[in-house]
């Protein structure tokens, strides 16, 4: 991915969004032949010339102080997420950093997952490969497993396998667009991933609905939440995530669902291990040599 280009591109698209108005600025005239604020209105509120700011405009971020970045940050609105990519970018400008994300997890990490017993949890990277599951999350992601292809990815199977999808994710939109701002934001955090650049060109080249959603060039970060599924075994799923980064192995993070007791996820979630066990007796038996 052209670095130069996605700073254009973003400051471009943050700028479009804010009118005079909203910044405190009087809008002369009333016809504007851009969208949102122009460059030295921005310039104006960052505090910065204006050939300053066009260089940074121009995809020109190597040496900007955080001082710098935290004015403009504030001139465009940005939300915690778009400052942080902003910061990225401005990082892999001055000192570009070429770091490949684990592509597997050590095995007393897997240890770990199998030792959570009671809740399904899995290791993920920023591009959303699936990594590695305990037995309740390779169950709880069937539908998502049962393409062969290794490892899993989320994405993949939210934008190539729409019909699946929208019927595993209740907010399916909204999962589709937390998904392309995720990828954005990882792209801007490694933007020399080779494993990320093939993933985009491929959900590009496949998903109108994806080139849609990447071209808003929304940023989101990985977080805490509620996932709403309706499992095709045990029904719906409304479950608490929280999602946590691990320090030993950078990239990575943790994601464990859970659902309050005494709720009917809680009664479900005990249905999915009850049945996850079945499956995985009935498997056994077929691997097991005839006696």
């Amino acid at each position: 991915m052209d670095l130069r280009t996605e700073i254009k591109e973003f400051l471009r698209s943050r700028r479009a969004r804010i009118a005079p108005e909203q910044a405190g600025l009087p809008a002369y005239g009333g016809n504007r032949r851009v969208r949102g604020l122009r460059r030295e209105e921005v310039a104006l509120l960052a505090g910065v010339s204006v050939d300053y700011y066009v260089r940074m405009e121009r995809g020109s971020l190597a040496g900007a102080s955080d001082g710098v970045l935290d004015a403009l940050a504030s001139a465009l609105r940005l939300d915690e997420a778009e400052r942080d990519h902003l910061f990225h970018l401005a990082r892999q400008s001055s000192h570009p950093r070429r770091r490949k994300p684990a592509a597997t997890v050590r095995s007393s990490l897997q240890q770990v997952l199998d030792a959570i017993s009671h809740a399904p949890a899995l290791v993920g990277n920023g591009r959303y490969d699936v990594l590695a599951t305990n037995h309740l999350a390779r169950a709880l992601y069937s539908p998502m497993l049962a393409d062969p292809r290794r490892p899993a990815n989320t994405a993949r199977f939210v934008y190539l396998a729409p019909d699946a999808a929208r019927d595993f994710f209740v907010d399916y939109d909204r999962i589709a667009g937390d998904v392309a701002a995720k990828l954005r934001m990882e792209a801007g955090r490694n933007p020399h991933d080779e494993a990320l650049i093939a993933l985009v060109g491929e959900l590009s080249t496949r998903s109108e609905l994806f080139r849609q959603r990447w071209a808003s060039r929304d940023v989101r970060l990985h977080r805490s939440g509620r996932k709403r599924l309706h499992h095709p075994t045990v029904g719906r799923l409304d479950l608490d995530i929280e999602s946590l980064e691990l320090p030993a192995e950078p990239g990575l993070h943790l994601n464990i669902y859970t659902a309050p007791p005494n709720t009917p996820t809680a009664d479900n979630l005990a249905l999915l291990a009850s049945w996850a066990a079945t499956q995985e007796t009935q498997a056994t038996e077929l691997e097991a040599p005839n006696g």
